[in-house]
């Protein structure tokens, strides 16, 4: 079940239009094409393995994930509490291996996860947010979960360190006995080249309680990956069209020994490129 990255809420976005129509307007003389309180986000990927938190979930054929967001500022400025956000999104995750068309349905759509998040950002680059997410699977490959995040970030010097805890509410990512708790710490230091955009993220996740099932009880140690990504511009900032880009690189990742079983491997190295679009 993908991240990340994280459900269409019409009702957010009625209760937020009020406040829409009193967000800044410096960006309308500056030539940016969408000068208003609403940002759009969009990503077309492919990957050779999709493994959710270190949870493996597929690495046969090929993987499609299709992604969408739906940014609303409700408030932009300067003083201690700098911005406030709501977005709404879905990612799903497309498979022709055993777990998609070739497997015993036939059915392309493995899974659907729709997020509703509200994020607050504070002088400094600190930023909090809250998610609630479903995970579902449109070819009933495994059981809905629901789930309620709390991230925390910061704009350290282009490192971008974060923790986030996630609390299963209902069903569980690890097929286990009981919904768990999650903890992920990370960052993503990167650096600006020519144009191009270099990242490295690093993360880790553990199990506060019952996340990472195994045949010795709750695992605290689920995987530790480390990647190298570049993201290539391929339009204008001022394009009518939004802002488009390439992206692609890779990622180690290595298990915990749940997860290495269920994989049937210590570690797997994921591959994916893409198109991304930002308006």
């Amino acid at each position: 079940m993908g991240g990340s990255a994280r459900t269409w809420r019409i009702a957010a976005m009625v209760c937020a239009t009020g406040l829409l129509f009193n967000g800044p307007v410096a960006a309308q003389t500056s030539g940016d094409p969408n000068p208003g309180a609403i940002t759009l986000t969009g990503a077309m990927d492919v990957s050779n393995a999709y493994l959710f938190r270190g949870i493996p979930q597929d690495d046969t054929g090929l993987i499609l994930w299709p992604a969408a967001d739906l940014g609303l500022a409700l408030k932009s400025g300067s003083g201690t509490m700098r911005s406030i956000t709501v977005n709404v999104g879905m990612w799903n995750s497309l498979h022709t291996g055993i777990t998609g068309a070739d497997g015993p349905n036939g059915k392309l759509w493995y899974e659907s996860d729709f997020w509703t998040s509200v994020g607050v950002g504070f002088a400094g680059g600190v930023r909090v947010a809250a998610t609630y997410t479903a995970y579902t699977s449109p070819n009933g490959a495994f059981p809905s979960v629901k789930e309620l995040s709390f991230k925390a970030s910061a704009g350290v010097r282009g490192t971008n360190p974060y923790a986030l805890v996630a609390f299963e509410l209902e069903g569980q990512a690890d097929g286990g006995a009981v919904e768990g708790r999650y903890l992920e710490l990370g960052a993503a230091p990167h650096l600006g080249l020519s144009g191009l955009t270099v990242a490295v993220p690093v993360k880790v996740g553990l199990s506060l309680d019952g996340y990472y099932e195994g045949l010795r009880g709750d695992e605290r140690f689920g995987f530790f990956s480390v990647g190298g990504n570049v993201t290539v511009p391929i339009s204008n900032e001022r394009s009518r069209f939004g802002r488009w880009n390439l992206h692609g690189g890779a990622d180690y990742v290595r298990l915990g020994d749940s997860n290495a079983l269920r994989l049937g491997e210590n570690s797997k190295v994921i591959i994916s490129a893409g198109i991304g679009l930002s308006y």
